[in-house]
């Protein structure tokens, strides 16, 4: 089991477990975000620029894709170069543009020797209660996480999640992959309002990383912030089990239901 398998060089097929929250019949887009980031990287090790990083990650979503589908990821370099490189993603089905994704890639330096950050970490998640998403949301990716959670009031909550599947059957990923596959499950872990009363849907997720992540569980603490005119923003610090290490940003278009 896992959430795509591939078809062929630049193919993939999503399984069930892609379910999304908004529409079963529709993907949830963060298993997307982990393939895109995994296609991103594989094509940076062909071209023997293995020893660039990500240090940020745009995606932009143009659409909805069904579940149970083939799509295709092309990757370009924008700005190919030793030490930066901006490159390019796209995941399509039918030909049809669905998720666009730009990555900084940066080379790596030896800065242990400073490493720090004011941002305040978060409980670890041993210390945390379990929460079933399921309770709020429907579809087979929300139904694959296992989260444990804080939640402070609506809209605002720190959590750990993580998954037993595997973002590619039988295919290796990056932490960084799987993490990129988990970030936009943020949207729907601490509401501001009911999403059978309000949609929320986000249009796309910006993550800038200033360490790569590891472990299993992906941190989040996380605020949700709806405008006066229809627009939103779900803002993450993200963590894993040594502490902060990067942040995710959400714009919502908030659309209450009609009377």
């Amino acid at each position: 089991m896992s959430y795509f398998r591939r078809v062929s060089a630049h193919s993939y097929r999503a399984t069930a477990h892609t379910g999304g929250a908004w529409n079963t019949a529709e993907q949830h887009i963060a298993p997307s975000f982990g393939l895109l980031a995994h296609a991103i990287e594989t094509d940076r090790d062909t071209r023997g620029q293995g020893h660039l990083v990500i240090g940020r990650l745009g995606y932009d979503i143009l659409g909805t894709v069904p579940v149970d589908v083939d799509v295709d990821i092309e990757v370009r370099v924008l700005r190919l170069g030793r030490t930066i490189e901006l490159v390019e993603a796209t995941l399509a089905h039918r030909g049809r543009a669905v998720v666009l994704a730009r990555a900084w890639l940066m080379q790596a330096y030896d800065t242990a020797a400073l490493r720090g950050s004011t941002l305040p970490p978060i409980p670890p998640p041993q210390q945390l209660a379990d929460w079933d998403p399921s309770a709020v949301w429907p579809g087979g990716f929300i139904a694959s996480a296992q989260v444990r959670r804080a939640e402070v009031e609506p809209g605002r909550a720190a959590y750990w999640v993580r998954t037993a599947l595997p973002l590619l059957d039988c295919e290796p990923v990056s932490p960084l992959a799987r993490a990129a596959g988990l970030l936009d499950i943020a949207n729907g872990m601490t509401v501001r309002a009911d999403p059978q009363a309000v949609a929320f849907p986000n249009l796309d997720l910006t993550a800038h990383f200033f360490a790569a992540p590891t472990g299993e569980w992906l941190g989040f603490d996380t605020a949700v912030s709806f405008g006066p005119a229809g627009i939103g923003l779900t803002h993450s610090i993200i963590h894993d089990q040594t502490g902060p290490i990067g942040a995710v940003s959400q714009a919502l278009t908030v659309r209450p239901s009609a009377p």
